[in-house]
């Protein structure tokens, strides 16, 4: 089993039930570069010059004195700033989230405990484990995917999220154990 930091091993001792035994544990490969980090990231960087730029020419700068109310216009544009900021460290919150993220496999249940400022466990009973699927990458490492959520936005549109364990070094490993997991207990629910 992998390294588990302290503050997580916890957390998944305190949500183990009594003799539940631990099969498998991982924590997703910390990446800095995620999809949907390089795409905020990549968004961040005009969204952010043209709010600093708005800001300069809002400020009037080169122009002269600041006089009256008018002169702090450009403070307006403050929000921007930091909206762009966040977009250009996402990430860096992307490897932090990971660092604060563990799965485990157990011979009742396969749990995902993800970190933020506080922890978000999902459990997932057999019973729900009859649709796991691999992603894979040629080092073996990837995702196992246990569910997929859509839904439609506000305007309509189609999205959807992945969960499951992801960024894992041996996929393959840990879907061969949520499958057997899977089929031990389909003889208990006829």
């Amino acid at each position: 089993m992998n390294f588990i930091p302290r503050h997580l091993q916890d957390s998944i001792n305190a949500e183990l039930e009594p003799r539940e035994e631990v099969l498998w544990q991982e924590m997703p490969t910390p990446r800095f570069f995620t999809r949907g980090s390089i795409a905020s990231f990549l968004f961040g960087i005009p969204w952010t010059a043209f709010a600093l730029f708005w800001m300069w020419g809002a400020s009037g700068m080169g122009q002269g004195e600041f006089e009256g109310p008018a002169s702090y216009f450009f403070l307006f544009g403050l929000p921007f700033v930091l909206i762009g900021i966040g977009m250009l460290s996402s990430p860096l919150w992307a490897y932090w989230k990971a660092t604060r993220t563990a799965y485990v496999i157990t011979g009742r249940r396969a749990i995902v405990f993800e970190g933020g400022r506080g922890i978000t466990v999902r459990s997932y009973p057999p019973e729900r484990l009859q649709s796991v699927y691999r992603k894979q990458h040629n080092d073996g490492s990837g995702d196992v995917i246990i569910e997929v959520n859509a839904w439609r936005d506000s305007d309509g549109d189609q999205q959807s999220q992945t969960l499951g364990f992801l960024r894992i070094r041996n996929a393959k490993q840990a879907e061969t154990l949520l499958k057997t997991l899977a089929e031990e207990a389909a003889p208990q629910r006829s």
